[in-house]
């Protein structure tokens, strides 16, 4: 107050010198040391001690002291606006809304990152954060766990679970980088970068760990038991789809338009899986633009490689009507009929009731990769319209089927099934290095429809 008094005080003194400016505020009546310190002082009015007005030779200075007094005494009697509980009430902020940028801050995630979200009852914590990031508390903290060490290498500036968090509510809810952004308060190229990189963690350091061919004895049995039980075909170990991924942007080059463009009629990049009977992926192929065809994708993959050169060695042969069955895949009319992938005898039923069986019981089977695909856009909606660049559409497709499998591994709530455009396809003609295990794959076909057909019309 009276910093704010002086301050007034050397601005009255000045109004006074513009209105009467042939009189001194300081007598000519003081010493010649009192004059020369006084003269000082006229030159820095805010220096000026109020004790020094009552040398002025005019009553102005003295009204203009009376009128400042008084205006001082008023403001320091006022009460403050902190101290009356009314204003106190009144000035109270509302609790931010969902949309504002506060409840994203690093200190809103640690409030609710804390040791405390523990106390919380499980189902009402993991709904919360499931609606925030796609996944349940205990999920999440499997992830970081497990990323932590490779994004502290790269020196981040942002918490490690922050970043992570950041990066999952992007690909929960299929957000803009421009959007997290301004919901993060951070840099759009900054958002890019973080995505890119948790991405691309998930997609090559966590892979190998939650996306593995079924080749250990023990999960070789569970699965072709679980499928046997389904389907009544034996050996079955799994099931291969193909799924066009929408891209958000493209660019205008006719040369790439059509390649790109799948059967839906929109620019796409194809995503290859095969899932095994609990809807969890065991292999994921991401290299081919929208415009390609199923057969080809599988040809280009890598499994198709593996299987073909006998990489994969699945240690279990049953025999069927005397032919050595292996552990085989299925897939739909798309797909080359081979050894270890069969697929049905007609897309329409025309053939025989032992082959029309097969091809219900084939296709009851393959339903467990239609609806992970489906769970797989559901739970990770950004891989219904893929907002990233094209450079990183790939790793980002893989790195949300890391995290479906995560989901699938924890037995995490289902979402609801994102429904998939019906695509009728061509069958593929068969290739000459591929003629052998086409014979071979169609004798095998064969006796197992007529084993099925015979089983079950024995009952």
């Amino acid at each position: 107050m009276v910093q704010s008094f002086l301050v007034m005080l050397s601005n009255l003194l000045h109004l006074h010198n513009s209105l009467d400016p042939t009189t001194s505020l300081l007598s000519d009546t003081l010493s010649s040391a009192t004059t020369t310190t006084a003269a000082s002082s006229a030159s820095s009015p805010s220096d000026t001690s109020p004790t020094s007005l009552l040398y002025s030779s005019s009553v102005a200075p003295l009204l203009f002291f009376t009128i400042a007094s008084v205006l001082s005494y008023v403001a320091s009697s006022r009460p403050s606006p902190s101290s009356s509980p009314s204003a106190t009430a009144d000035t109270t902020p509302p609790p931010p809304s969902s949309s504002n940028a506060s409840d994203y801050s690093v200190s809103a995630f640690r409030a609710l990152s804390t040791e405390h979200i523990w106390s919380l009852e499980a189902p009402l914590r993991d709904a919360h954060w499931r609606s925030l990031y796609g996944l349940s508390y205990p999920v999440f903290t499997t992830v970081v766990d497990k990323l932590k060490p490779h994004i502290t290498i790269s020196n981040l500036s942002l918490p490690s679970d922050y970043a992570v968090a950041m990066v999952l509510s992007r690909l929960a809810h299929g957000l803009s980088a421009k959007t997290l952004a301004t919901r993060y308060s951070l840099e759009p190229y900054l958002v890019s970068k973080i995505t890119n990189m948790v991405t691309r963690l998930l997609a090559t350091k966590l892979y190998p760990e939650f996306i593995k061919i079924p080749v250990s004895r023990r999960r070789l049995v569970e699965t072709t038991q679980a499928f046997e039980e389904l389907t009544s075909l034996p050996n079955m170990c799994g099931a291969i789809d193909t799924s066009p991924v929408k891209l958000h942007s493209f660019p205008n080059d006719q040369k790439f338009a059509a390649t790109y463009k799948c059967r839906c009629g929109y620019p796409s990049v194809l995503l290859q899986v095969v899932a095994d009977h609990k809807k969890i992926f065991w292999d994921v192929c991401v290299k081919a633009p929208g415009g390609t065809g199923d057969a080809t994708h599988f040809r280009d993959s890598l499994l198709y490689n593996r299987l073909t050169s006998g990489d994969v060695v699945w240690d279990k042969v049953i025999n069927v009507r005397g032919h050595p069955v292996r552990p085989y895949i299925v897939g739909d009319w798309c797909y080359p009929l081979l050894p270890f992938l069969l697929t049905p005898f007609s897309p329409n039923g025309m053939g025989t009731p032992a082959q029309n069986l097969f091809d219900g019981m084939l296709m009851k089977g393959r339903s467990v990769v239609v609806e992970a695909i489906g769970l797989l856009k559901g739970r990770w909606r950004i891989l219904q319209d893929l907002n990233v660049g094209l450079n990183h559409a790939p790793q980002t497709i893989v790195a949300c089927c890391v995290l479906h499998n995560l989901c699938q591994i924890a037995r995490e709530p289902e979402p609801e099934l994102w429904k998939e455009p019906d695509e009728n396809g061509l069958q593929p003609r068969v290739l000459d290095n591929e003629k052998s295990f086409y014979f071979f794959g169609e004798s095998l076909r064969q006796a197992l429809a007529d084993d099925l057909h015979i089983r079950l019309s024995s009952r």
